[in-house]
């Protein structure tokens, strides 16, 4: 169902990719009413995944205007990059937003502040890698011979380990689970384990961080870790504090929405997009927010749903996808690994021609996801087998076989 009353003005809130894909759609459609937007770090509109990927060989953020082709500083009637939103409020068809200088009303509010990294309390001295002033910061910390401790082997903890030891960083991971990248990829991460030896970086697994200060880590043991930067990478969650009560949000602070992104349980005038976004798919059940693919395709469904128009892209159901560069090996992740999940291997990680894991759905056919390993060959297919309505069927055994390719195991 589309809205009934005619939008004039949008805001959006947040000015990140979410926000630009939805300026940019706005204009596509051809809408010619008021588009404004709240941002929050006082800088254009930039990439994250190069923040750590790129961490010491990139300076300067990665302009989103370059990167996606839409200049949402060109696009928007009105942005303000340092104001950030501090409360909603929502009267029959009209949405407000708070902000240190006021309140701004509009037809239609899209929420787009994306999510903000984890800092377990008490951890106030650490630093955490989610923001271009972030990367600033831990830059200037890493210097060769700098002693760095990472808590958390995730995506994040990952990359950024690569890249510090390659610059002649000494580094240190650990990790509360029983392997790197537990949470993403269950026990196929704990094949990554020793990339981390080639790379020169000490892995500490099943170690708990205890004190967490600037200059170190004490472990639940008590042994003492020194360092000269702390970084805590323990994950991200949306950025929707500020929200307070106004919105049903998830336990984590997610807006679940419907196929038009509008906020399950608030008026159609308040949609949202990108890391705050818990979807449906069709394919994959509930999908969280924190898949660049969503932020970019999304706000196109979301746009035409909002002004009632139709949407080419209607069916397109985006599969979650995650890219990473870590420790000298390419990883692309599509789909969603299920706790129960039959897992089987394809190829060997112990050989040189790359490998992968696939997922499937217990005693079925039915893959989940797949991962690929140095195997840029494997990438396009895997997307490809999560472009239908449904879970791709697959052969396992033709899967399995790194001579084949992943099209070839599909069965009718």
């Amino acid at each position: 169902m589309t809205d009934p009353r005619p939008v004039r003005d949008v805001l959006v809130v947040g000015a990140g990719l979410a926000a630009t894909q939805t300026v940019a759609a706005l204009r596509e459609r051809g809408f010619g009413g008021r588009v404004s937007v709240l941002g929050a770090e006082g800088i254009a509109p930039y990439d994250r995944p190069p923040l750590s990927k790129h961490l010491l060989d990139r300076r300067t953020p990665t302009w989103l205007a370059d990167e996606v082709g839409a200049d949402l500083l060109a696009l928007a009637d009105e942005v303000a990059l340092d104001e950030p939103a501090r409360g909603l409020a929502v009267d029959g068809e009209a949405a407000r937003v708070a902000t240190d200088t006021g309140e701004r009303t509009a037809d239609a509010v899209v929420i787009a502040t994306g999510a903000r990294a984890v800092r377990p309390a008490g951890w106030d001295g650490a630093l955490t890698l989610h923001t271009a002033a972030d990367a600033a910061l831990l830059r200037e910390r890493l210097v060769p011979g700098a002693r760095l401790v990472i808590v958390g082997a995730g995506w994040i903890g990952a990359e950024v380990a690569g890249v510090a030891a390659a610059a002649g960083v000494d580094v240190t991971v650990l990790e509360a689970l029983d392997g790197p990248l537990a949470g993403a990829l269950g026990a196929v991460g704990a094949l990554t384990r020793g990339w981390y030896d080639a790379a020169g970086v000490r892995l500490l697994t099943g170690t708990r961080a205890g004190e967490v200060r600037a200059d170190g880590v004490t472990l639940a043991d008590g042994t003492r870790l020194a360092a000269d930067a702390v970084l805590v990478a323990v994950g991200a969650r949306p950025a929707t504090a500020w929200l307070g009560d106004a919105l049903p949000r998830e336990p984590d602070g997610s807006l679940r929405v419907d196929e038009g992104y509008g906020v399950i349980g608030a008026p159609r005038a308040v949609r949202a997009a990108g890391d705050v976004a818990l979807r449906r798919s069709r394919r994959h059940g509930w999908v969280p927010g924190g898949h660049w693919d969503g932020a970019l395709r999304g706000p196109s469904q979301l746009v035409a749903d909002l002004l009632g128009l139709p949407d080419d892209d209607a069916s397109a159901d985006v599969a979650p996808y995650v890219f990473s560069t870590q420790l000298g090996h390419e990883l692309a992740l599509f789909g969603l690994p299920g706790a129960g999940s039959d897992v089987a291997l394809r190829g060997d990680p112990r050989g040189d021609e790359g490998w992968g894991a696939l997922w499937f759905r217990p005693g079925s056919d039915e893959l989940e996801a797949v991962l690929t390993v140095d195997r840029p060959r494997d990438v396009g297919s895997a997307r490809r087998l999560f472009a239908g309505a449904t879970l791709p069927r697959l052969d396992r055994a033709a899967a399995a076989d790194l001579a084949r390719g992943l099209r070839d195991a599909v069965l009718a």
